[in-house]
């Protein structure tokens, strides 16, 4: 085991992956800019070496000063936490020709699955059902991709190889507006992604968004940990998720999970990783895999009770999974609401001098956040300050656990979307279970609170 792990991360991220090595008997090193240095994890760390301004091209996402704080910090391997250069394959490649062990999978593998033309080739060779489209890239002449088009059916939604993060998509209803739409996204994904690359795909009218969490070692072994429902969602950002998901046979899951688990094994996966998902009408639809921890792992936590964070690190240091499928027992529910400093309604960030800070507890409640009264949210990072999970015995105890936790809750000094988590535990279409991916923009667009 290693005896000492650099955290190249921020937020409530690297305090998770902190306590995690904490518990391990693992040293810590933390790097942070000049805006995180009164952040909690950096104040336990046993070391912290400041790399940069606040600006995250100048610090989390500057790759030599990384290298260079783990050099003098003497740390053994790099944790990458998710987001900034947790899924940049030069960046893993850098760390391990550097002599540290990147916690993650390898270079290639993250190649593999960055890319979604490549990433959807593998899945389909692998036996994972895919969204119907186009056999990679589109080529250049518009008559084959009209043709391409026909095909598919429309409409149809063309996507950037490269592309992340909900960016470089565009739905297509018409052959009249493909071609334009198609050289739109090239220019896009040509200017955010560096890779003009797009792919072709069906555009499915109102489905859900299911992952399937997976763990695998170096040594071929490879087990999923059951699935979470992500389809609350606003502009492709997640705000709640829960595992497992509802109305889902679990047979279903069962066939799903163990194509997942094998395609790790095909491909030579490391570490924790996600395969995502499109469901409608019953079918399982791969559109990416997410080579790293995900803001959601805690729901899987919950119902599995498997430390996943740990059994990154674990497998990173070459040791073998601890268990095999069977030993795995789904039992519960849990559900996570991402709290963020935005107002609630307009989600215009709210970053600020926190003046005030309560947060909830009681039987089933968990919650991960770096924040505390006094510590003020800098305006340079991504807008969530905490992770309220609440689990149960059954889904509907989770809500209600939910409920009572968010009527703890309290930060004041900024705005925060806990209203907004208030009033969808008590929304009878997510009480119901089930929601689309468009479900809560429509709600909110039929209240006028956001434009359509």
């Amino acid at each position: 085991m290693f005896e000492k792990i650099l955290i190249a991360n921020r937020g409530e991220i690297a305090l998770r992956v902190q306590r995690a090595c904490r518990e391990l008997g693992i040293k810590t090193v933390v790097v942070h800019s000049e805006a995180d240095r009164e952040a909690k994890y950096v104040k336990l760390a046993d070391e912290s070496v400041c790399i940069g301004p606040a600006p995250s091209a100048q610090s989390y996402l500057n790759i030599p000063a990384i290298i260079s704080a783990a050099e003098v910090t003497d740390a053994q391997a790099i944790h990458p936490g998710y987001g900034f250069l947790s899924e940049n394959a030069d960046f893993a490649e850098r760390v391990e020709s550097s002599g540290f062990v990147f916690i993650g999978p390898r270079a290639e593998t993250i190649r593999l699955m960055g890319d979604k033309v490549s990433a959807k080739n593998a899945m389909k060779e692998a036996g994972v059902p895919c969204v119907p489209g186009s056999e990679g890239a589109l080529p250049e002449d518009s008559k084959e991709i009209v043709k391409i088009a026909r095909a598919i059916g429309y409409p149809v939604i063309i996507k950037a190889a490269g592309g992340g993060g909900g960016r470089g998509m565009r739905v297509v209803h018409t052959e009249a507006a493909l071609v334009n739409a198609v050289q739109m996204t090239k220019s896009e994904a040509q200017n955010a992604f560096g890779n003009p690359t797009v792919y072709m795909e069906k555009f499915l009218e109102n489905p859900r968004h299911v992952e399937i969490q997976v763990l695998a070692d170096e040594h071929r072994n490879a087990v999923y940990l059951g699935e979470r429902d992500c389809s609350m969602q606003r502009r492709h950002q997640k705000i709640i998720e829960e595992a497992p998901a509802p109305h889902i046979a679990s047979r279903h899951i069962v066939r799903i999970g163990e194509r997942c688990a094998d395609a790790c094994r095909r491909i030579g996966y490391r570490g924790a990783g996600t395969f995502e998902f499109l469901y409608e009408n019953g079918e399982f639809y791969f559109i990416e895999m997410n080579t790293r921890v995900q803001v959601e792992h805690p729901v899987s936590e919950a119902i599995t009770g498997i430390d996943i964070v740990q059994e990154q690190i674990r497998v990173a240091a070459g040791e073998k999974l601890r268990f095999k499928q069977r030993d795995i027992n789904f039992r519960g529910h849990a559900i996570e609401c991402r709290i963020n400093a935005e107002d609630p309604f307009t989600f215009v960030p709210s970053p600020g001098k926190i003046s005030f800070y309560h947060p909830p507890g009681g039987p089933g409640i968990r919650v991960d956040s770096h924040i505390y009264q006094g510590y003020t949210v800098p305006s340079h990072y991504d807008s969530m300050v905490a992770k309220v999970i609440a689990y149960g015995d059954t889904r509907e105890q989770a809500i209600r656990r939910m409920r009572i936790a968010l009527s703890e809750m309290s930060v004041e000094g900024i705005k925060t979307n806990i209203a907004l988590h208030q009033e969808l535990m008590h929304d009878a279409r997510f009480i119901e279970g089930g929601t689309s991916i468009h479900y809560l923009e429509e709600k909110l667009a039929e209240k006028g609170e956001v434009k359509k």
